[in-house]
């Protein structure tokens, strides 16, 4: 697991953040799909790299992750790492299949015209990565297939709004086209990172539609698997604090950094999720009014 562990304590992703509330074998387990995950992210994302040499990256990855559900010797050392973790939890093919499919979509697509094509992206590269989660926490009742691929769907839609203008630089929007035309805002306008208030309107209609994906997952999530989902509720504690951090900077995300939350709010949302997994509490740190 040295690569997979090494992998993920590099990340500063959030994700990785919520594996600190899983018990050691989950905990290395969440790693070793992290590191798989972010592996064939960086493929397609290295615009160094021709089109086409990515596309045949990603198929490698996507045949030699095949070798490894079927327990046959996969050649990456990341998925040697991972095979013992998809046989123990019974991880399916067709999701990984399912996640590279959508890293395929950042190799084609620029733009997106409507949230139906948004939000097919947001469940392969996010609702997806859910419900591999959920097998390796564990769940009872079926709901918690909904539950992923709703709170899936609200992270990454938070995600692009903080990301707006870095994906700009890359040429990409990710906001629905025909979202920008309802609300008068143009491509040239993103592209050249200014910010109006048409943007902020455009930014607030985006970020109700999130909001909606994290109520539904609040409603979803049956009580008798809260306490197995511990770490996503907590990537959905620390997603809605930056879509909150996001909405009272009235989504001016044009400038030279990210918006991020601090260590020490991290940090609060972080005793805040233990704090309700030990008291059996049913309340939820996102989703409310």
């Amino acid at each position: 697991m040295q690569h997979s562990r090494a992998i993920t304590k590099k990340s500063a992703s959030n994700l990785a953040l919520a594996f600190i509330l899983l018990p050691r074998e989950k905990r290395d387990a969440m790693a070793a799909l992290y590191a798989f995950c972010r592996a064939v992210d960086d493929v397609a994302d290295e615009d160094a790299v021709p089109t086409e040499r990515r596309r045949v990256q990603l198929a490698a990855w996507r045949e030699d992750i095949r070798r490894a559900v079927q327990n046959e010797p996969p050649e990456f050392i990341i998925n040697q790492e991972f095979q013992p973790i998809i046989r123990r939890f019974h991880l399916p093919f067709a999701l990984f299949d399912e996640l590279i499919q959508g890293c395929e979509m950042d190799l084609d697509t620029l733009r997106y015209d409507n949230y139906e094509r948004l939000e097919l992206y947001c469940h392969r590269v996010a609702s997806v990565v859910g419900l591999l989660s959920i097998e390796i926490f564990g769940y009872k009742n079926p709901a918690c297939h909904d539950y992923a691929v709703y709170l899936g769907k609200a992270l990454q839609l938070t995600n692009i709004l903080r990301d707006v203008r870095t994906d700009a630089e890359r040429e990409r929007i990710y906001l629905p086209l025909d979202e920008l035309k309802k609300f008068n805002v143009t491509e040239t306008e993103i592209l050249g990172s200014k910010y109006s208030e048409n943007f902020c309107a455009l930014a607030t209609s985006v970020a109700e539609r999130a909001k909606h994906f994290y109520q539904l997952a609040h409603r979803t999530l049956p009580a008798e698997d809260r306490r197995a989902m511990v770490a996503a509720e907590l990537m959905g504690s620390v997603y809605w604090q930056l879509l909150q951090k996001l909405e009272a900077n009235r989504f001016n995300v044009f400038g030279p950094q990210p918006v991020r939350l601090s260590k020490p709010h991290k940090l609060a949302l972080i005793l805040g999720s233990w704090l309700r997994y030990a008291t059996g509490s049913t309340a939820s740190g996102y989703g409310q009014p």
